[in-house]
């Protein structure tokens, strides 16, 4: 059986609604015009993979919005390959010397990018992603691996990461930095407040407690935690990420206008929420680790 080949990019836009303009690339080795993509390093989480390649293939610097739909195609004739694609901004860019790679960064006007573009197929991409507009992501995050609670002899609530754990919270900051996330909102529990605790510092983001996301008051209180979270949701405006424990995250998720779902620790679920507060694309993002 072949094994399916893996990239993830994205449609990068700028400009106001209606007068966008799309970010493509020339290869060399193609003689192609294409979306800016590449192939995951191990280890890499798809959306972290689609921010570095854009990164390294043009010097634009993004947030992603809405996962777009996946592109299927063969390579030499019988090889498969999957493309996952993301609707995203560029909030800067740098120059990119040309190489043997990519010789040509350019931004072309969206009415005009379909006749540039080699393959159809991306042109399809292109008009999804005009089509589904802006949204704001709020990351919702189950703490990364704690020390286990024999092995802790204080409270409960300053049980601390394992080593593991760490590890999951460092990966943590490219996937947050990935949605540009500007809010922090956590359990006041020390395992979730040092999960989010690396990419706060590396932000200089404060991190806002919430004493109803511990499992000591959440369990119990499952209606309340839903009513809580659904009132946060209604006051973000920025992208941000949100940290509980697995016995609250059923409430959690009914709050966010979600299916509950279990999920391991380290893991993020990605909600996609548009100008009207409404819920468009979903994604999971489960830890390497």
């Amino acid at each position: 059986m072949t094994t399916s080949l893996r990239a993830f990019g994205a449609v990068v836009l700028r400009g106001r609604p209606g007068e966008e303009e799309v970010l493509v690339v020339h290869r060399q080795r193609y003689d192609d015009w294409s979306l800016p993509k590449g192939k995951p390093t191990p280890d890499e989480v798809p959306p972290v993979t689609a921010v570095r390649e854009l990164r390294e293939e043009t010097g634009a610097l993004v947030h992603l919005g809405m996962r777009l739909g996946d592109q299927h195609y063969l390579v030499s004739s019988r090889t498969p390959k999957r493309v996952g694609y993301w609707r995203a901004t560029a909030y800067a860019q740098y120059f990119r010397p040309p190489d043997r790679e990519v010789d040509e960064v350019r931004w072309v006007a969206a009415r005009k990018v379909s006749r540039l573009l080699s393959y159809a197929n991306e042109a399809a991409v292109v008009d999804e992603a005009l089509a589904a507009g802006p949204t704001t992501a709020v990351l919702l995050t189950r703490h990364a691996k704690a020390m286990l609670r024999k092995h802790w002899t204080g409270p409960d609530q300053t049980r601390r990461l394992s080593g593991r754990g760490r590890r999951q919270a460092i990966a943590l900051v490219p996937l947050f930095e990935a949605y540009g996330v500007e809010s922090l909102i956590s359990s006041p529990a020390v395992r979730c407040v040092e999960t989010l605790a690396p990419y706060g510092k590396h932000r200089g983001l404060p991190t806002r407690t919430v004493e109803l996301l511990t499992e000591e008051e959440g369990t119990d209180l499952p209606e309340a935690v839903a009513s809580e979270v659904a009132t946060i949701a209604l006051g973000v405006s920025a992208p941000t990420a949100l940290c509980g424990h697995r016995p609250v995250l059923p409430a959690m998720q009914r709050g966010l206008g979600l299916e509950p779902r279990p999920m391991v620790v380290g893991e993020v679920t990605v909600l996609h929420r548009d100008a009207r507060g409404r819920n468009v694309a979903v994604e999971h993002v489960k830890p390497t680790s």
